[in-house]
């Protein structure tokens, strides 16, 4: 666990065109799981619905999925995701910490086939699959070493 993490709650985030995954997770335990689906438009949040959750669960910070491409470089996504970032810090005067996620999409899609097969989902809702990102981006941010930047 990263020795730099907030204690209490962390809200995560898998930004989309369409859809925003969020999940939350507890620094102490080192756990997370997948909340909820926010609507996107073009990349914009529904910031009242947010606002909500913020006001809901009182993080000590966020944990951002950053879309970078498959060498590393970023696209358009990486800098929507990083304005999303600066608004949302700015906003709830809380840390953001920035990961890379590249794969996240693709290890959510493989756990909820697993889900699936196993009867605990019945069919595929990609909202549920970007929250269960979500949860995955806060994994990750939870692994982390102390001295490894969160901030790509």
């Amino acid at each position: 666990m990263n020795s730099t993490q907030p204690a209490g709650y962390v809200l995560g985030f898998d930004l989309g065109t369409r859809t925003i995954g969020v999940a939350i997770g507890h620094r102490e335990t080192g756990m997370a799981r997948a909340l909820t689906t926010l609507v996107a438009r073009a990349g914009h949040a529904d910031w009242p619905a947010l606002d909500n959750l913020v006001k809901e669960w009182q993080p000590a910070a966020f944990v951002v999925g950053l879309p970078l491409t498959g060498d590393g470089g970023e696209q358009e996504m990486t800098r929507i995701a990083r304005d999303f970032s600066a608004t949302l810090g700015a906003r709830h005067a809380r840390p953001v910490h920035l990961v890379d996620e590249r794969h996240t999409s693709k290890e959510a899609a493989r756990r909820f086939a697993n889900q699936r097969a196993q009867g605990a989902a019945r069919r595929k809702h990609g909202a549920e699959v970007d929250a269960l990102a979500a949860q995955i981006i806060l994994e990750i941010w939870f692994s982390l070493p102390a001295d490894e930047p969160t901030t790509p």
